[in-house]
């Protein structure tokens, strides 16, 4: 063997050698499961305290997955899910005949469900004396039919909060001076806090265990009694959010919130409604104080010796 040939016989073996180390040290591509891989996820903005114990929790059971969650408006994130750049939303309410007809025709029929009952809830500040207000008295405030200077702030013109309460009053728009949006729902209450003479309309999850950066104007503010003049049940009684009013329906201002799942397969998408949907998710939001679309069962051991 000359040396020639030994040199190049040298060559080749660095060379598989140099290519064998690659391979090794390449990371394997990891395959999307129900509980590993990662997806994209826009949710409304007004659910971010309960999407975001959820998320954390269901992290914690899977280690491997990586739901990676933008909260935004609730029209941008419509926009996003009919332009086809997420296929997994978070919405405040379910998708409308045409906004179902658009996905099922791109071959991303909507897999929708309801995982709980959030409130509109009105706020005011500690020293306000306005504690009850009437459902046509809500209706007159944001027509601009009742005399009143009083400030009526919500999070964002593109809300989902606001959307609610324009089907509500039909009204298109808020035209009225003393009717404005800040920038979400903690500035909301933040104001409020510092604004006696206002009031505020924000999700009922964001004044249950609040953050650090706003608890404290979550004590200075109180919530508003409502009641449903035309109820047949209580039209004389004033009903403040909770699960029980929510679940007994005598809150008259509750909203849903929807899951809508277009990947069309058996995903991460897919491992995280499941989980949002089984009883530890809906325990998750039991202990947020909203209410869970399915109540979980409470076992009960009954000993018969002592």
């Amino acid at each position: 063997m000359n040396k020639h040939t030994g040199f190049l016989i040298l060559c080749l073996s660095a060379l598989v050698c140099l290519q064998s180390c690659k391979q090794k040290s390449a990371p394997a591509v990891q395959e999307e499961t129900v509980n590993s891989g990662t997806i994209n996820i826009a949710a409304d903005e007004s659910a971010q305290p309960i999407v975001d114990e959820e998320v954390y929790i269901f992290k914690r059971f899977n280690e491997k997955a990586r739901p990676q969650i933008s909260y935004q408006t609730e029209n941008t994130v419509l926009r996003r899910l009919l332009n086809d750049s997420v296929r997994f939303a978070i919405l405040a309410r379910e998708l409308n005949p045409e906004e179902k007809k658009i996905l099922t025709e791109r071959t991303l029929p909507p897999v929708i469900n309801r995982f709980a009952i959030d409130a509109v809830t009105f706020i005011v500040n500690q020293a306000s004396a306005d504690t009850q207000m009437t459902v046509s008295d809500v209706k007159k405030m944001l027509s601009g039919q009742a005399k009143t200077t009083t400030d009526i702030v919500f999070d964002n013109p593109n809300s989902s909060l606001v959307r609610y309460l324009k089907d509500f009053s039909g009204n298109k728009d808020f035209k009225l001076k003393n009717v404005f949006a800040v920038k979400n729902n903690k500035e909301v209450i933040k104001y409020i806090s510092q604004h006696p003479q206002a009031i505020g309309i924000t999700g009922f999850d964001w004044l249950n265990d609040p953050d650090d950066d706003y608890a404290d104007a979550v004590r200075k503010v109180k919530i508003v009694g409502i009641r449903d003049e035309n109820s047949k049940e209580a039209p004389n009684q004033y009903f403040k959010p909770s699960q029980t009013t929510l679940a007994l329906k005598q809150y008259p201002f509750a909203r849903n919130l929807y899951l809508v799942n277009c990947t069309g397969k058996m995903g991460l998408a897919s491992g995280f409604s499941q989980f949002i949907l089984s009883e530890r998710g809906q325990r998750i939001i039991l202990r947020s104080g909203i209410l869970p679309d399915s109540l979980p069962q409470r076992e009960i051991i009954i000993k018969r010796n002592f």
